[in-house]
């Protein structure tokens, strides 16, 4: 019996309240997993699960080893990526799930520049605008900006992501344009689906804020298609300036109430405190915060020429 790999089986299964998702994870057989505990439950003397046709849970002796299982799993394979490091390198692969609009522009770049510095590190990204758990989604970490889900997980910041209205110059020339928030009632809008604050938006000016309740003419999950709709000269929408900063450069779009603040976040790596590729994970996350300062390249780029102005604001 490979205890190591029953534990970290045990493990995976607990994480995801899933035999089948376990063994998805894992890349084996339901039969594997299944096995596998029941080789651990053997050993111990008592079960691991309490299992129906519908829910898997701890029994109290998966319980309290539950935390213990998984920092040793952690270790292990940490011990075993610096074996390898002081002999040849980083191996193995590390799952990543990603924010859509960081990923469409800007990461390729980064990923070739990490892949070519560690090449026997296998990447498996997962893309799409879902705030995920990362140990039951599993994946070594997830990049987005809404808060970890758990408090179990570490969640480090990387880089401000700052929200702008933006619209051609030929929509503006058409129908005006917004002097004051309140005025963008009189706009076709089109705004992300997925903020938390829903359908309520704070603009802060000076020492004064002023909050709204918007209704959008498009609604969508989608920031790329915002700004592609911008682009058809359709309406005012709200972009993240990673996505629309290279547009607004060009001159393609223009920034609507510039000196009217949004709120920004920070797009952070979000990831489980005793992650079992620490080792890997340590050098990907050093690796994208090293390539941006605290303000990154598209937005200083703006600062620089007076499109935007320098300070943030977070709530």
């Amino acid at each position: 019996m490979d205890r190591l790999e029953n534990i970290e089986t045990f493990v995976r299964v607990a994480e995801t309240q899933s035999f089948a998702e376990a063994a998805r994870q894992l890349r084996v057989a339901r039969s594997v997993v299944t096995a596998r505990v029941k080789q651990l439950e053997d050993h111990v003397g008592a079960p691991l699960f309490h299992r129906s046709t519908r829910v898997v849970r701890l029994s109290d002796v998966g319980q309290a080893f539950l935390r213990d299982c998984t920092e040793l799993v952690g270790r292990a394979n940490d011990v075993i990526d610096q074996m390898r490091d002081a002999r040849s390198g980083p191996v193995g692969t590390l799952r990543v799930h990603a924010l859509t609009g960081f990923v469409l522009g800007h990461f390729a770049s980064l990923l070739r520049e990490f892949q070519v510095a560690f090449p026997d590190i296998h990447l498996e990204l997962i893309v799409s605008d879902a705030v995920v758990d990362p140990v039951k989604a599993g994946v070594d970490c997830a990049l987005q900006i809404f808060p970890a889900a758990s408090t179990d997980l570490v969640s480090r910041p990387l880089f401000p992501v700052r929200r702008v209205f933006c619209a051609t110059p030929d929509y503006l020339r058409a129908h005006g344009t917004p002097e004051s928030p309140r005025d963008l009632h009189k706009h076709t809008l089109g705004l992300y689906s997925g903020y938390p604050t829903r359908d309520r938006w704070t603009f802060h000016h000076a020492d004064e804020q002023v909050t709204m309740y918007m209704t959008a003419s498009l609604l969508t999950n989608s920031v790329h298609l915002l700004r592609e709709y911008a682009l058809e000269h359709a309406g005012i929408v709200c972009l993240p300036t990673l996505v629309a900063g290279d547009a607004i450069l060009r001159g393609d779009l223009q920034v609507v109430l510039p000196q009217h603040l949004l709120s920004s976040f920070s797009l952070s790596a979000v990831y489980a405190g005793t992650s079992r590729n620490a080792f890997k994970l340590k050098l990907f996350i050093e690796h994208i915060a090293a390539a941006f300062a605290r303000v990154p390249p598209w937005d200083a780029a703006m600062v620089d020429k007076g499109l935007l102005p320098a300070q943030l604001i977070f709530d």
